[in-house]
């Protein structure tokens, strides 16, 4: 092989390496979009060249972020969304269908913590709204999206739930969101081996410390500097770095991972061992 031929072949393999993460002609569907890390992930998800379909309750932020995407020349759909109500989900995956036909992907990233609290500080009306929100309301949309994969015969689609170190990691003072977020990787787990047969995969996301609306109360207060110095890069994270995994799961690049949990948190479960 000459030194031409050698160079043609590598920015082949190169371009096909790179086209595993390309997410074009798939829709993706987002819940919590409107903000934080759903506002992000949308952006990337529509540069990946997916068609995205964006989710929450403030419907001014999703409908300003819907403009933002498409004046890139992208497609994409605002729907309000209240995960906590079954007709909000069947009237969001309704309108992602019907604007796009079948769904690829749907991102679990709806969540809410209930500020920081001890179990014994917790009362029930925060347990009830962040174990409805972070660990119901994902359950749910992925049982309503897999009935729409069987009676219609999609297979190859994508779950990716948005989960925490706080799963993994003890940490005092956000009972209620830890245990959904624990709930949730089990359930992630369990979504896997069940939905395989319908040929969908489920993996999940633990992020550690991303600066957004769920995390700022901890990330700008007074504990900040502790928190950062448990972690073995010393800093928190910036959006960007949460792509690569985001890309991964979302795309075919993960066609054999189903079960799995990617850990994105600067090495801060490392530090416990």
């Amino acid at each position: 092989m000459t030194e031409a031929d050698t160079a043609t072949a590598s920015r082949t393999e190169d371009q096909t390496a790179s086209d595993l993460f390309r997410l074009d002609g798939k829709t993706v569907l987002l819940t919590g979009a409107s903000s934080g890390l759903g506002h992000h992930m949308a952006g990337v998800l529509a540069r990946a060249g997916a068609r995205v379909v964006l989710g929450a309750r403030r419907v001014e932020k999703i409908e300003a972020r819907v403009e933002e995407i498409r004046a890139t020349g992208r497609e994409a759909l605002g729907v309000p969304l209240d995960v906590r109500d079954r007709d909000s989900i069947e009237a969001f995956l309704e309108a992602g269908e019907s604007a796009f036909g079948r769904i690829d992907v749907l991102v679990n990233n709806a969540g809410v913590e209930a500020g920081v609290k001890t179990y014994a500080m917790t009362e029930e009306e925060d347990w009830d709204s962040v174990i409805e929100t972070n660990l119901k309301a994902p359950w749910l949309c992925s049982k309503i999206l897999t009935q729409r994969i069987v009676e219609r015969g999609w297979p190859g689609a994508s779950i990716v739930n948005i989960a925490s170190i706080t799963a993994i990691r003890g940490t005092k003072g956000i009972f209620p969101y830890a245990v959904s977020k624990a709930g949730l990787v089990r359930a992630t787990e369990v979504m896997a081996l069940e939905g395989a047969r319908h040929g969908l995969r489920v993996n999940a996301i633990a992020p550690g410390y991303f600066l957004s609306d769920v995390s700022r109360t901890l990330l700008e207060g007074p504990t900040a500097d502790a928190f950062r110095k448990r972690i073995p890069m010393r800093r928190f994270a910036e959006l960007r770095e949460f792509d690569g995994p985001l890309l991964l799961l979302a795309s075919d690049a993960s066609s054999y991972m189903t079960g799995s949990v990617i850990v994105v948190d600067g090495g801060h479960l490392c530090a416990e061992l």
